[in-house]
């Protein structure tokens, strides 16, 4: 078993091994893993024995990390997709059409996919509703029911629901989306993220007037520069909504002569189409530098581009050997192949060869990184082409005029002129939470290390909390290298010690050598205030970023990773909410002092009861709930609640 430390056994063990049915331990090390990943994953390919053994040896070492899907589902023989991203089909705006988008949602996430969805297309609260004599619920309503699919869908398995929603800067509810998150337990499984034209950025920059309209009409004009400072803080408050620079995005698509985006995955790292998926995967950077903490630490450049080269083509297969939710993905994935290389432990490597995160050395080594990574991506792709083929709907002239295959080295044009391209487009950055923990603890992506020690709070498979210490991987190489006594560089610098500048600084950086998006998150301290705060997303969208996320500590949200330590009295204080007295009853679950029944009762053929008449504030139309009884333990109980209403907000319960 490789030495690496406890947290990265656990993760392994809990969500990447794999079990046989009855627990059986099937993969019995690491190095079992990477095989069955690397069997899998060379299937395709006409001398499968070669690129299996080459294909494993990109994985020794943690040099390159595929995704969780990839990592837990090749080779498994279940019927489970390896896409980690998808993005869902426009939503009709009919009852209809939004219940069976409900359902391909549902059952894209059993098979362990996140989604986004965008709700714009839905009309506004108070709208018409034609043939029915009623008023719309507006795209909050059904943000709910999907809300509560997403937990029932979580329900039956260990992987959180993951769910990203998008509504356009113009749409007439978009200040009750932007607020949404206000509300205790609302939205809880969805990202939240406004669509902002360059339109809207203009009009914010020049204070005007900003027309809110919903198919052709004007429902109301607000100020720009308002609407701006409630997402500002919004997001200062509770760390949502994020922004998504909508038309950036489509301008510099590859594909933007056959598609048009409007959503993007749960962590905004791939934009996509409707039914458009997406596989990722990364390398990491820290596992590359060469001499750590000398004069001579660096990237090894050839490394990188042999591992680089050969992960391209591990990704490709994988879009071959996956199995798909919904045959429109499958089309949508096969036709454009699009694959998402990116990086982790970038911080750790700059920590590795002495340049702080954020300094102009930073963005100077970043900027070569990134370049050579996205250089021997492209050519790998055009070599795969020139052996297998362009993907499906590639069109020579018009790819090779888009704007961002215009920025690439000539060379790598007339590679793509030459041979075609196999994938669409190549490159994305991931969050790599848990798979940056099953590499011996690397920093994320391109984040800056949070702390070289700190406790980290895991929701465990039953459902309940558990806590882990855990030190970062270039910290305690320091240390093994130097001693305990050492005093730690100028580099290593934690979250505490930037500032949000030299986050964008390197988001913008990376971002120029990414043809998809990148999944970032702006760290701020708690005590930041509201004047040092307000302008990140502005200066993200100045500095060339596809998009921005923010992060302060605050009730609502809380902290996943917390820099203290818990005492023995503290967290046994702490999970005292967890424990349920007496007993849960058999088919349940306890979640966040909710019990969820995974069965239902069975019922009665008539029950006794009684339906209430009521009146709402700002409902125009009366409520009428029936609540019918039970008798159970020799006491009367609720047995089940019928809602009805003429207005649709409460029709959707």
């Amino acid at each position: 078993m490789l030495n690496i430390a406890p947290i990265s056994l656990q993760i392994w063990d809990m969500k990447y091994r794999l079990k046989g049915p009855g627990g059986e331990l099937l993969d019995a090390t690491i190095e079992d893993s990477w095989r069955r990943v690397a069997k899998a994953l060379a299937a395709p390919e006409a001398d499968s024995a070669a690129w299996q053994a080459k294909f494993y040896q990109a994985l020794t070492d943690f040099r390159f990390l595929p995704a969780g899907r990839i990592l837990a589902g090749a080779g498994a023989g279940r019927s489970v997709t390896l896409f980690n991203c998808f993005v869902m089909g426009v939503i009709p705006d009919d009852m209809a059409g939004i219940f069976t988008h409900l359902k391909e949602a549902a059952l894209t996430m059993q098979q362990g996919g996140g989604i986004g969805y965008d709700f714009s297309t839905l009309r506004p609260r108070g709208a018409p509703v034609k043939g029915v004599g009623a008023d719309a619920s507006g795209p909050l309503s059904f943000m709910d029911v999907w809300d509560s699919m997403c937990r029932t869908i979580m329900s039956a398995g260990h992987r959180r629901g993951a769910m990203m929603a998008t509504l356009r800067c113009d749409h007439p509810d978009i200040e009750a989306f932007i607020e949404a998150k206000r509300e205790p337990g609302r939205l809880r499984m969805f990202n939240l993220s406004v669509l902002a034209t360059d339109a809207f950025m203009a009009a914010v920059a020049a204070d005007d007037a900003w027309e809110l309209a919903f198919d052709g009409v004007t429902h109301r004009m607000i100020s720009a520069r308002e609407l701006w400072d409630k997402i500002m803080r919004a997001t200062y408050g509770f760390a949502e909504p994020g922004v998504i620079f909508i038309d950036r995005i489509n301008r510099l698509n590859n594909l933007a002569y056959c598609e048009t985006i409007y959503a993007t995955n749960p962590c905004g790292e791939q934009p996509l189409p409707p039914y458009g998926a997406c596989l990722l995967g990364s390398i990491n950077l820290a596992a590359l530098v060469t001499a750590p903490f000398d004069s001579r630490a660096a990237i090894d450049a050839g490394e990188l581009e042999q591992v680089v080269r050969v992960a391209v083509r591990m990704l490709d297969n994988a879009i071959d050997v996956s199995r798909f939710p919904l045959e429109a993905q499958t089309i949508e994935a096969r036709d454009k192949r699009r694959i998402g290389l990116g990086i982790t432990g970038l911080a750790d490597a700059l920590i590795m060869c002495g340049v702080r995160y954020g300094t102009k050395r930073s963005l100077v080594l970043v900027d070569d990184w990134m370049h050579g990574l996205q250089r021997a991506a492209y050519l790998a792709s055009t070599e795969i082409a020139a052996e297998k083929g362009a993907f499906p709907l590639y069109d020579a002239d018009a790819y090779l005029a888009g704007e961002s295959i215009a920025a690439l080295d000539d060379d790598v044009r007339a590679a793509i002129r030459r041979h075609g391209i196999r994938n669409a487009l190549l490159t994305s950055v991931a969050p790599t939470g848990t798979i940056s923990l099953l590499a011996d603890n690397v920093s994320s992506g391109l984040e800056p290390v949070f702390n070289y020690s700190y406790t980290r709070n895991l929701l465990m498979p039953d459902g309940s909390q558990s806590t882990e210490d855990v030190s970062d991987y270039a910290y305690r190489l320091f240390r093994r290298l130097h001693g305990e006594n050492a005093p730690l560089p100028d580099a290593f610098v934690n979250i505490e010690q930037l500032s949000p500048i030299d986050h964008l600084r390197i988001q913008a950086a990376v971002q120029q050598q990414i043809d998809s998006s990148i999944s970032k998150t702006i760290n701020c301290a708690e005590g930041i205030s509201f004047e040092d705060f307000k302008d990140i997303y502005a200066k993200a969208y100045a500095m060339g970023c596809k998009g921005c996320t923010t992060y302060r500590p605050n009730p609502v949200t809380g902290a996943v990773l917390e820099a203290a330590t818990i005492d023995d009295d503290a967290l046994r204080q702490a999970e005292l909410p967890l424990k349920v007295e007496p007993a849960l009853p058999e088919d349940s679950f306890e979640a966040g002092g909710v019990v969820y029944m995974t069965k239902p009762l069975g019922r009665p053929e008539e029950l006794p009861g009684a339906t209430y008449k009521l009146r709402w504030p700002d409902s125009e139309h009366a409520i009428y709930i029936t609540i019918n009884d039970i008798l159970q333990d020799g006491r009367v109980r609720p047995f089940e609640m019928f809602i009805n209403s003429k207005n649709m907000e409460h029709y959707a319960w």
